[in-house]
């Protein structure tokens, strides 16, 4: 058997074996008792431009593409887009985050969009209905501010 041959083999068994590693699915509950509706104004609308562009990384409920089974890219995807983005900002959790960090998130979240930076081009590449419109991002903007600005923050003695 010829090195080439061995190689080749090594890399399809490593390739089979590696199939049997899947990351834990995030199959939660995205609209549940701490979702950001239950705290704060979530119009119809912008509920349902999050619902189609950024729930599968920022719920704790995602629907899984079916290469999200093949590895290594189901680790990519758990691991660099759900887990991370749940980490920067969770609408299921929202509603447990305090004051000044649910103000931050919204402030962060107007930003990221008018950046562009939101959703990631490695998740509308596949998902292009994610994508959002100028008149979806401009709802979503204006969202995200109306309800920071409602949000009272206490500064504390110390706090610039």
């Amino acid at each position: 058997m010829t090195l080439t041959k061995k190689i080749g083999y090594a890399i399809a068994t490593v390739f089979v074996v590696i199939q049997f590693i899947r990351p834990t699915r995030n199959t939660g509950e995205a609209e549940g008792q701490n979702f950001i509706a239950t705290k704060y104004a979530l119009p119809t609308e912008v509920q349902s431009i999050l619902k189609q562009s950024c729930y599968d990384c920022h719920s704790n409920q995602t629907h899984y593409p079916w290469y999200a089974s093949v590895q290594p890219i189901g680790w990519w995807i758990q691991y660099s887009h759900v887990n991370e983005g749940k980490q920067h900002l969770n609408f299921s959790e929202f509603a447990t985050y305090s004051d000044k960090r649910a103000k931050h998130k919204l402030e962060e979240i107007g930003d990221e969009i008018k950046e562009g930076g939101m959703p990631l081009g490695t998740y509308t590449f596949m998902h292009p209905e994610a994508t959002l419109s100028e008149q979806q991002a401009k709802a979503i903007m204006d969202w995200a501010a109306s309800v920071g600005n409602i949000i009272h923050v206490e500064k504390k003695p110390g706090d610039k």
